[in-house]
């Protein structure tokens, strides 16, 4: 376990949490940055549309490592993206460190 990135993300957490009202999950977390990049509401949003945005917040957090490359928007003003490279075979605690570094390195920008 790399305890100064948990230590981050756990700093993280909290900040984000005095403004939502809670310490939001990983999951959450790339959904708020979706909402954020598509400048968007979520109430009205279906649950594949919620899938969607944080595929987005995904999408946004990888961009600055080379992984995806944003294409545009459509006519609705979903931001779409290009995959440039994939990902390396990772288990699941291996990939939930990254996209933790990848959510901080966001938030630090």
């Amino acid at each position: 376990m790399n305890f100064e990135l948990e230590k981050q993300w756990r700093s993280l957490q909290l900040k984000l949490g005095e403004k939502m009202g809670e310490s939001p999950e990983l999951d959450s977390i790339l959904f708020v940055i979706g909402l954020q990049e598509l400048n968007m509401d979520f109430k009205n949003l279906t649950k594949d549309q919620k899938v969607e945005v944080m595929h987005i917040g995904l999408c946004v957090v990888f961009t600055p490592q080379g992984y995806y490359k944003p294409k545009g928007r459509d006519k609705d003003g979903w931001i779409h993206f290009e995959s440039l490279k994939k990902f390396p075979n990772l288990n699941s605690d291996e990939q939930e460190e990254i996209i933790k570094e990848a959510i901080i390195e966001y938030y630090n920008l």
